[in-house]
C-alpha cells in the first residue's frame, strides 16, 4: 500500500466517525441503544438490516468461495435477500405489532419462560458462530494488506467492532448502515464492473473456467447449496438483529418497506464479489482464496480508489460483526440477565450491562477465531444461520400465525430437537446433503404433529403458561 491507499482509506474512516459520533449522541436510555426508540425510518431501517447482513462473509467471502466454485457462492446473498422479502411480506407485520424487543420474548409470552431460556442460549450460539466469520473475513483482509500477523488483525477488528456499535447501539448501526451501504454497493459494484471487464467479458470467463462448475448455482450439489440458501431465509427470519431492526421501526409499514428494500438490494452486491472471484482464479490462480477481494483491489483498482474501497469492506465487516453482537446483547439483557439476576433493573445499569454483554461476547468471537484461521469463511456464515433457523424457526411461525395452539412443551422438545438433529446430520447423512433439513424438518414435525385444535386453544394457553 502507498499514500494515496491510505488517504482514500482515511477518507472514508473519518465520515464513518463523524457519523457515528453524532448517532451516538442520540443513545440517551437503554430503549434508545436497543431500538433506537422506535423512531426510525425507512432508510434506517433498511441500512440497519442490509448493514449487518452485508459484511465481511458477502464480500470477501463470496470471493473467496466463488474463487473455487464459482456463481454457487451466490447462495449467502441471494439467500439473504429472499429471506429478507419473506421477513417483509409475512412476518414484519406481526413481528412489529407484537410490541416485543426480542425474539425469546415472543416465545415466553406463547410457551411460557422454560422456552424461551433454552431458545436464547441456542440462537446465541449461531450469533457468535456468524460474528466468527466476519472476524475471520477481516483477518483475510488485514492480513492481505499488510505485515501484519493474523493475531494482532483480529485483535484490531474486535477493537473497531467494539468502537463502532458500544457508543451508538442501533443508531450506529442504522445510521452508518446507510453511508457504509452507499460506500459499499458503489465500491463494491465498481470492483465487479472492473473484474468483468478485465476478464473480457462474460462469455471470456465461460471459456476460461469450466461452466458446470463456475456457472452453476449448484456446483457443490443440489442438496448442499440448497441448504446454504435455506439456512440463510430460515436464519434471517429468526435472527434477532434483524427483528430488532423492523421493531425500530416508525410503523409496521415502514418496517416492511425497510425490509423489501433491504431485500431488493443484497443480492446484487453478491454478483460483484462473484465476479472479482472468478477473475482472480483466471489472473492469480495461487493466491489464498481468502485473500481474492483484497488482492484484487491492490493489484486492479488506482490507489486512491482501492484505499476507498479497503476502508469500505474493512467498516462493512466491522458493522456486520457489531450489529450481531448487538442483538446478542440485546437477547441476553433482555431474557437472562433480566428475568434471573435483576428483574428490576434501572434502566441506566441495562445500557451498562448490554454494553459490558458485547465486550464479553467480541472477546469470546476473538479466542475462538484464533483456533479456526484458514478456515472457508461462509462455511461458518451457513453453519451458523442454519443453526437459529433450526432453534426459533417452527416456534416462531407458530407463535405468530397459530398462537395457542401448541404446548409449551412442544415448543421446548421443538426448541431443543432442531440443533440436535443438525449436529447429528453432520455425522449420518452424506457429505452432499446439507443436514438444515434435517433440523427444519424433525422441529416442524414435532410442532405439527402437536397443534391442537382452535377450541382447545384457550385450554393450552392455561395449561403452558405460568
Amino acid at each position: 500500500m502507498n499514500l494515496l491507499h491510505f488517504a482514500g482509506a482515511a477518507a472514508v474512516l473519518l465520515l464513518i466517525t463523524a457519523v457515528g459520533v453524532y448517532s451516538g449522541r442520540k443513545v440517551k436510555s437503554a430503549a434508545d441503544f436497543a431500538t433506537g426508540g422506535c423512531s426510525a425510518g425507512t432508510g434506517i431501517v433498511a441500512g440497519s438490516l442490509v448493514g449487518t447482513l452485508v459484511g465481511g462473509a458477502s464480500t470477501i467471502g463470496t470471493a473467496q468461495l466463488a474463487f473455487t466454485y464459482g456463481f454457487s457462492a451466490w447462495w449467502f446473498t441471494l439467500g439473504g435477500g429472499i429471506g429478507l422479502l419473506l421477513l417483509a411480506l409475512f412476518f414484519a407485520k406481526p413481528l412489529y405489532n407484537s410490541k416485543i424487543t426480542t425474539l425469546p420474548q415472543i416465545f415466553t409470552r406463547e410457551y411460557g419462560r422454560r422456552t424461551a431460556t433454552v431458545s436464547t442460549v441456542l440462537i446465541s450460539v449461531g450469533t457468535f458462530l456468524s460474528i466468527v466469520s466476519q472476524l475471520l473475513s477481516g483477518v483475510a483482509l488485514v492480513t492481505s494488506v499488510s505485515s501484519v500477523n493474523a493475531l494482532a488483525a483480529a485483535a484490531v477488528i474486535v477493537l473497531l467492532m467494539l468502537a463502532y456499535v458500544v457508543f451508538g447501539g442501533v443508531w450506529g448501526a442504522g445510521l452508518v448502515g446507510i453511508v457504509k451501504t452507499i460506500l459499499l454497493y458503489v465500491t463494491t459494484i465498481v470492483c465487479g464492473a472492473v473484474a468483468l471487464k478485465l476478464a473480457g467479458g462474460l462469455d471470456s470467463l465461460r471459456s476460461s473456467l469450466r461452466p458446470e462448475q463456475y456457472f452453476n448455482l449448484f456446483a457443490r450439489g443440489v442438496w448442499k447449496d440448497g441448504g446454504a440458501g435455506l439456512s440463510m431465509v430460515f436464519g434471517i427470519l429468526t435472527t434477532q438483529s434483524y427483528v430488532q431492526s423492523l421493531v425500530s421501526a416508525k410503523s409496521a409499514r415502514v418496517a416492511k418497506s425497510g425490509a423489501l428494500l433491504a431485500g431488493v438490494l443484497t443480492p446484487v452486491i453478491g454478483v460483484a464479489g462473484i465476479f472479482v472471484g472468478m477473475y482472480m482464479r483466471i489472473a492469480a490462480p495461487d493466491i489464498v482464496p481468502a485473500s481474492a477481494m483484497p488482492a484484487f483491489v491492490l493489484r486492479c483498482l488506482p490507489p486512491l480508489l482501492g484505499g476507498v474501497v479497503l476502508a469500505t469492506l474493512l467498516v462493512a465487516l466491522v458493522g456486520t460483526g457489531a450489529g450481531l453482537a448487538l442483538g446478542l446483547s440485546s437477547m441476553i439483557c433482555n431474557d437472562i440477565y433480566k428475568v434471573y439476576m435483576n428483574r428490576n433493573a434501572a434502566d441506566n445499569v441495562l445500557l451498562r450491562i448490554s454494553r459490558t454483554v458485547i465486550f464479553a461476547i467480541l472477546g469470546g468471537a476473538f479466542l475462538f477465531t484464533f483456533g479456526n484461521m484458514g478456515s472457508l469463511i461462509l462455511n461458518w456464515s451457513f453453519l451458523s444461520m442454519g443453526l437459529r433457523g433450526a432453534v426459533a424457526f417452527a416456534p416462531l411461525l407458530f407463535a405468530l400465525f397459530f398462537p395457542g395452539r401448541v404446548k409449551g412443551t412442544a415448543a421446548l422438545a421443538a426448541v431443543i430437537a432442531g440443533p440436535i438433529c443438525i449436529l447429528a446430520g453432520e455425522f449420518v447423512l452424506p457429505e452432499q446433503i446439507d443436514p438444515l433439513f434435517l433440523g427444519i424438518g424433525v422441529s416442524l414435525c414435532i410442532m405439527l404433529f402437536q397443534m391442537r385444535p382452535r377450541a382447545e386453544q384457550e385450554k393450552v394457553k392455561t395449561e403452558d403458561k405460568g
